[in-house]
């Protein structure tokens, strides 16, 4: 897998938890929906910067792995902004399929805790 390097002033800009990670909230660029949430290390965030896919890095696995790469459900994105204190980044993307590995356009279709009055 090719090594990708995350730019020092982005780099610098960044506040990652204990695994250095940071958090991934994606978001559909048209409906604003939230699609789902996951985590990046700078060389996924790298990779997605430099080429326009959502690329996270996977606990479970230990690596980073690439949206859609076998699902064909791919991510082209559109923005990527950093929160004010550096720790999550929102990914404004166009998704080509489902978001969530269960089959689902968003992973936050299971259940509303709490909703409008």
């Amino acid at each position: 897998m090719r090594e990708f390097v995350l730019d020092p002033a982005v780099a610098d800009r960044l506040s990652r938890n204990d695994d250095g990670l940071i958090a991934a909230v994606v978001q559909d660029a048209t409906s604003g929906r939230v699609l789902m949430m996951a985590w990046m290390d700078d060389a996924a965030l790298a990779e997605t910067l430099e080429t326009r896919r959502g690329v996270y890095f996977s606990r479970s696995r230990g690596q980073r792995w690439v949206k859609g790469e076998t699902s064909g459900h791919v991510q082209h994105v559109r923005s990527v902004e950093i929160d004010c204190d550096g720790d999550t980044v929102l990914l404004s993307v166009e998704q080509t399929g489902a978001a969530c590995h269960n089959g689902t356009i968003s992973c936050f279709d299971t259940a509303t805790l709490l909703g409008e009055d």
